[in-house]
């Protein structure tokens, strides 16, 4: 009894056909891999192949559908290039989609009624390098029709307080991009757009960064995260959705995307082990791997399987539950895409998550 390898199956299972890819685009209204989609009330960000193309044939984004729900983290994973920046760019209104639409809190994306409700920090702040880090916020407080009062408040949620009268030209990255976070603040958003926050901080900066971003995700706030760097998103993130080439890959909770955890074997003698879980009806695959035995099986059977090895004379020498990495799930797709095998962005968007 054997079975293809863990990443292998779960690819499979994100290319066969779906009821969505059968009925095309309107079937993201309506189910994703045969569960229902979340109300839309409970959607804050949505879009429907949403695409960006520039002249030359250049094309940043292809046909983007992308749900966020409301009070999660969400991170939006993909290396440099990927879209990004580009995605984030048209929910805030910054760039006009060529294709596709994009909604933000139940308005259209970059409409004031929206935008009064959204925080963005969208590539490298930018602020006047002679004012001090208060008084850039002062600014655009004033511009907001903040009170003044939230830019206390900002500050010392950020962590700035005590270089709050600093120039912002004697600012670190760190401290910059601190600030950057805070005007995105300001306004005490429902939702919070980050865009590669911790880029360019020491490994300090970055782990407190995550430790904010985190504290800032708690609650109602819907944060969504841009970012290139795994550990990072697996981290922070509720929810993920990997983007290559302008197009949704793959997007589910950890797990979802990691798949079913298996159980790793490795005994004496190591024929006499596989016969014997070959024979277990729970077991429904198995894969050798490197002189172990590796088990498509519910990894709370681990006690039951012992025994029965132990009893049918297997010195066994390891039983370890294993589940694949985010990094093992990201370099598949990637490889998968390569290969010409990547399914459409709706497409395994339905297999891989339940919307």
């Amino acid at each position: 009894m054997t079975r293809p390898a863990a990443g292998t199956e779960r690819l499979r299972s994100m290319t066969e056909p779906t009821t969505m890819e059968r009925q095309g685009a309107a079937g993201l209204t309506a189910v994703l891999d045969g569960h229902e989609r979340p109300d839309a009330a409970d959607l804050v960000i949505e879009t429907r192949g949403l695409s960006k193309r520039y002249g030359g044939g250049i094309v940043a984004v292809d046909d983007l559908t992308l749900q966020v729900r409301r009070g999660e983290v969400y991170g939006f994973l993909g290396p440099n290039g990927a879209g990004k920046t580009t995605t984030l760019r048209m929910l805030v209104g910054l760039v006009r989609p060529t294709a596709g639409s994009a909604r933000v809190l139940g308005q259209p994306a970059g409409s004031t009624e929206g935008l009064a409700r959204v925080g963005a920090m969208i590539e490298n702040p930018a602020f006047y390098p002679f004012l001090t880090g208060r008084g850039n916020l002062d600014v655009m407080a004033r511009h907001a029709g903040v009170s003044l009062e939230r830019v206390e408040v900002v500050l010392a949620q950020v962590g700035l307080s005590g270089r709050a009268d600093d120039r912002f030209s004697h600012y670190s990255m760190g401290m910059k991009q601190r600030l950057g976070l805070a005007a995105a603040l300001l306004k005490d958003p429902d939702v919070l757009i980050l865009d590669e926050p911790t880029s360019g901080l020491d490994p300090e900066g970055i782990a407190e960064m995550r430790d904010l971003m985190r504290e800032l995700g708690r609650g109602h706030r819907t944060v969504l995260l841009s970012s290139h760097i795994m550990g990072e998103v697996e981290q922070i993130c509720d929810r993920i959705g990997i983007i290559r080439q302008g197009r949704l890959v793959a997007q589910g909770t950890l797990d979802e995307l990691r798949g079913r955890p298996e159980l790793r074997v490795r005994g004496t003698p190591i024929a006499r082990a596989r016969s014997l879980v070959e024979a277990l009806p729970y077991v429904e695959g198995l894969q050798a791997r490197d002189g172990t035995l590796v088990l498509a099986t519910d990894p709370g059977r681990a006690a039951e399987i012992n025994r029965r090895l132990v009893l049918g004379g297997v010195e066994v020498l390891e039983l370890t539950p294993v589940h694949a990495t985010l990094e093992e799930v990201y370099f598949e797709l990637a490889h998968a895409g390569h290969a010409g095998h990547a399914g459409h962005a709706e497409h395994v968007a339905g297999a891989v998550s339940h919307g």
